[in-house]
């Protein structure tokens, strides 16, 4: 088991310029013990690298998804098998 990880597997899957500045569309990672929410996961992926800080430097603008149900920050990530991250989305 890695270093303050819980074991627990979870899919993380990236849209549109999230997934360009990230550089892959999905991805299977090991939940770090320490991060219980949304928010702490996307505070944690900017740790992850440039691609990942850029991707996620105005937190406040991605969305989120847990188990295929829009989410706000505060979600916590129990029971969570796969977390979507987009962009806002417009149109006309």
């Amino acid at each position: 088991m890695v270093d303050g990880a819980t074991g627990r597997a979870l899919t993380l899957v990236y849209f549109a310029w999230v997934r360009e500045h990230t550089g892959t569309a999905r991805e299977e990672i090991v939940l770090p013990a320490d991060v219980g929410t949304v928010s702490q996961l996307v505070a944690w992926l900017r740790t992850r690298g440039p691609g990942y800080e850029h991707a996620f430097a105005r937190s406040e603008v991605i969305r989120a998804a847990v188990n295929q149900h829009h989410v706000k920050g505060d979600a916590s990530l129990d029971g969570a098998r796969e977390v979507a991250f987009f962009p806002p989305v417009t149109g006309g």
